[in-house]
């Protein structure tokens, strides 16, 4: 009788360290996952610091194209503004676009084109953009 209990205490015990094992990973992927939206939040909030430069030395050559600023606002705002993973998901891909926009407008613009400051500020935001 007590040999079957040893087992029994064994298997229980096997059985619990079982389950505190998983559960530890369970904490530490969920622990990774916190971490990387974290990491993913810091370089969105780079990318929004660096798109009111982008706007102003793109103003400076193209001045007329206050529509496009202003879409590039709104769209930048409505960025920063998103708090649930799906909104924040739409709100980037929507300021994406209107990005591209500003770069596409800013291909008609020899000068601009040429500017340090301009080249810098897309390189920057480029290199943000594939960190994340």
């Amino acid at each position: 009788m007590s040999t079957l209990l040893y087992i029994i205490l064994a298997v229980v015990a096997v059985f619990i360290f079982w389950v505190i094992g998983v559960y530890n990973g369970l904490i530490r992927l969920n622990n990774r996952t916190k971490e990387s939206w974290s990491d993913i939040d810091v370089q969105l909030k780079r990318r929004h610091d660096l798109i009111p430069n982008l706007v102003e030395t793109v103003k400076g050559y193209a001045s007329h194209e206050q529509e496009l600023f202003e879409k590039v606002s709104a769209a930048r705002s409505a960025a920063i503004s998103a708090t649930t993973p799906e909104a924040k998901a739409m709100a980037e891909n929507n300021l994406t676009g209107t990005l591209k926009t500003l770069f596409a407008v800013a291909e008609s613009y020899p000068d601009l084109k040429a500017s340090a400051n301009f080249l810098r500020l897309q390189d920057e935001l480029s290199d943000t953009e594939n960190k994340i």
